[in-house]
């Protein structure tokens, strides 16, 4: 004899397997490597600091 199969149950498997097929295809397309997200994380930070560095900050002179 066979088992007695939930169809729901099956039908919510077979979802979710369809989503990480999904979602693994995401990853590869539009994901990045460790090392490219900290280069672009450590380009950030130098970008922010040396703009901040020559941050002009209005003069309160009404003379």
């Amino acid at each position: 004899m066979t088992d007695v199969v939930n169809l729901n149950q099956f039908r919510k498997n077979q979802r979710r397997a369809e989503k990480k097929r999904a979602a693994e295809a995401n990853r590869v397309r539009f994901g990045r490597t460790k090392a490219e997200r900290e280069a672009s994380d450590m380009a950030r930070a130098t970008r922010d600091m040396s703009l901040d560095g020559k941050k002009i900050s209005p003069e309160d002179d009404d003379a």
